[in-house]
């Protein structure tokens, strides 16, 4: 009876029952197992509406359409698809702490988690230069932020975090010089990890995280700078001193809304970076869960920036109430009305 019972435990702890080499699974009780889903869910949900208003509200009002503007669009359909693409199997694969749609999908979902924290990162760089101009030089600003500029700044961004995300996971970058350990170690089936060596972790974390964090505190502690010496500074005229100070007040909450959006972004996702860098220096001893555990706070991090939006901006706010009561659909039947009429 016994050893039935030591058998049976034995089988259900790996993700495929009758299979050699497949991972180990650790079966959550239903108790601890229903709230995880409901979190997890509950993130998902969010970050993927959330997201979603931004980008309705700066694509539907054309006043919203500045080069500013621009880079935080291309920042919310980053963050709406790792909501939409990434969260959904990682949360399964979290829970259930097994992968079950195969190897193929694996390298993909790892290839899009990759590529979208790097875009990530990339997006706010240039949010930062796009506040730095506006701050410190906003006689040029018009002359160099341009639309035509934010779109390359864009174009730039996905193309970079595309290849960076795809070459480095189907190439087997990550695993260079490690295959041997990697493949005898620590690949089973029913397992997808994004493993890598000392090399690929230092490197990747230094391009995609470190060096940009640092160049971004910098172009901030800039700004912040200038804009004191600004705000201390004696106007000529009273009338010239109004208009400065309601472009000035207009150009500080912005840039003081992006900066706490990037405050929000490094301190939720240094823990895992530092981990990143650190576990395989220390022979792969950091639990696993400890690591998926920071990299579902990194990720939550794309669930923050519409809430730090909504908190700062009051033209988000009442964009927000026209999405959810239904204005802005009668808007739009209206204009289809008035088109097919014409």
């Amino acid at each position: 009876m016994n050893s039935t019972h030591t058998e049976k435990a034995e089988i259900n702890s790996f993700c495929y029952e009758y299979l050699n080499g497949s991972c180990p699974k650790f079966v959550y009780p239903l108790f601890l197992k229903v709230p995880l889903y409901l979190f997890f869910g509950s993130v998902v949900i969010l970050t993927v509406f959330g997201n979603l208003f931004v980008i309705i509200t700066v694509v539907h009002f054309k006043q919203l359409h500045m080069p500013t503007n621009f880079l935080v669009l291309s920042l919310a359909v980053t963050d709406l698809l790792l909501g939409a693409l990434f969260m959904p199997p990682f949360m399964i694969q979290s829970v259930e702490t097994c992968w079950y749609l195969g190897n193929i999908f694996c390298k993909i979902h790892c290839s899009i988690g990759t590529m979208l924290c790097t875009a990530s990162i990339i997006n706010l760089s240039f949010i930062s230069i796009d506040r730095y101009y506006a701050v410190c030089h906003p006689l040029l600003y018009h002359s160099k932020i341009t639309s035509f500029v934010t779109l390359i700044m864009i174009v730039i961004c996905w193309t970079f975090s595309a290849a960076i995300g795809f070459i480095i996971i189907y190439l087997e970058l990550n695993i260079l010089g490690i295959e041997e350990f990697y493949y005898e170690n620590v690949a089973c089936e029913g397992g997808c990890v994004l493993f890598q060596s000392a090399a690929s972790s230092t490197s990747s974390s230094v391009l995609s995280f470190y060096i940009p964090g640092v160049i971004m505190l910098s172009i901030y502690m800039k700004i912040f700078r200038v804009a004191q010496k600004q705000a201390k500074s004696i106007q000529d005229s009273k009338c010239k001193s109004n208009i400065q100070s309601v472009l000035s007040k207009e150009e500080k909450k912005a840039t003081k809304t992006l900066a706490v959006v990037l405050g929000v972004f490094l301190s939720l996702w240094t823990p895992f970076f530092i981990c990143n860098v650190m576990n395989p220096f220390i022979g792969y001893t950091i639990p696993p869960v400890l690591i998926e555990m920071f990299g579902w706070i990194g990720f939550m991090n794309s669930t923050c920036n519409p809430i730090v939006y909504a908190f700062f901006y009051k033209w988000f706010r009442k964009a927000f109430r026209i999405i959810i009561s239904g204005q802005i659909f009668h808007k739009l039947c209206l204009i289809i009305f008035v088109n097919h009429v014409q």
